[in-house]
C-alpha cells in the first residue's frame, strides 16, 4: 500500500492549534519525541495490517456517578459483546488495534484483542502513572493490574501523547485531543482497512473527538462501524 500522510488538526477543539502530522503507518510523522529522545520503531518494517480496529467506549462507572452507564456488574455483558464482534470480524494476528487504556470498554477490548493476537496500539493522554489515577484505579486494584499486563504484553506498542506530539495548550481537552490522535492513526492505514467497535449509549454531548464524532467519521468514510449499544446491553431482567 503507498504511504499516506494526513494531518490530525486540532483547531477545532477549543483552545488547540496543534497539528498531529502522521506517516503511511499512522505513526508521528517526526524523528524525535518532544523530549528530544529518538523514535523507536514499534513493528517489523514494512509490516502492513489486514485489518485496523479502532475502539472507543464508556469507562466503568464511578461509585459516585448519580445516573449508571456502565457499572461494573455488567462488565461481563460488555466483555462478551466485545469478544463476539471481534471474532465475526475475523480479528487474528495479522490486524492491528488501537485503542485507550481506561478501566471498562478499553481494557476490555484489549485484552480481547491480544487473547487473539491482535497487535495492539495503545494512546494515552498523560503518562502512564497520571492516567492510572485519573482513568483506571478508582475502579479497583484489578483493573490497575489488568492495565499494567495490557501495557506489558509483547504485543502492546504503547504511545504517551506529550511525548509524541509535544504539550498541549492548558485548555485542551486531552481524551479529545488523543482521541482525534486514534482516529486519523487508524485511518492513515488505509480507510477501507478501518472497523470502528465503540461500546456507546448513543447519547450525544460529546465534541470532536468524542466516541459520538468518531464514529461519524469513520461512517462516513467507510460505513464500517460495529456499535454496541449499552441502551440494549445492559437491559436488567424485570
Amino acid at each position: 500500500m503507498k504511504a499516506q500522510v494526513f494531518s490530525a488538526t486540532t483547531s477545532d477543539l477549543p483552545g488547540q492549534s496543534s497539528e498531529i502530522n502522521l506517516d503511511g503507518n499512522g505513526q508521528i510523522n517526526t524523528a524525535q519525541k518532544a523530549d528530544g529522545r529518538q523514535t523507536t520503531a514499534r513493528r517489523p518494517a514494512g509490516w502492513q495490517p489486514r485489518r485496523v480496529f479502532l475502539f472507543s467506549g464508556h469507562m466503568i462507572d464511578a461509585p459516585d456517578r448519580p445516573e449508571p452507564r456502565f457499572p461494573a456488574s455488567q462488565e461481563a455483558v460488555a466483555a462478551r459483546a466485545i469478544s463476539a464482534t471481534l471474532d465475526t470480524l475475523g480479528a487474528g494476528p495479522e490486524d492491528l488495534a488501537l485503542c485507550s487504556g481506561a478501566c471498562g470498554g478499553d481494557i476490555l477490548f484489549a485484552e480481547a484483542c491480544l487473547r487473539r493476537g491482535v497487535r495492539l496500539d495503545l494512546r494515552l493522554p498523560f503518562a502512564v502513572p497520571a492516567f492510572l489515577e485519573k482513568s483506571v484505579s478508582f475502579a479497583g486494584e484489578s483493573w490497575r493490574t489488568r492495565f499494567c499486563a495490557i501495557k506489558d504484553n509483547p504485543l502492546t506498542s504503547l504511545s504517551i501523547m506529550p511525548d509524541e506530539a509535544g504539550t498541549a495548550p492548558v485548555d485542551a481537552n486531552p481524551y479529545e485531543r488523543t482521541n482525534l490522535w486514534l482516529l486519523q492513526s487508524a485511518l492513515a492505514w488505509g480507510e477501507e482497512k478501518v472497523h470502528f467497535i465503540c461500546l456507546w449509549n448513543r447519547q450525544g454531548g460529546d465534541g470532536p473527538g468524542g466516541t459520538g464524532h468518531m464514529h461519524d467519521e469513520v461512517n462516513r468514510r467507510t460505513g464500517q462501524v460495529h456499535v454496541l449499544d449499552t441502551n440494549i446491553l445492559f437491559i436488567r431482567p424485570r
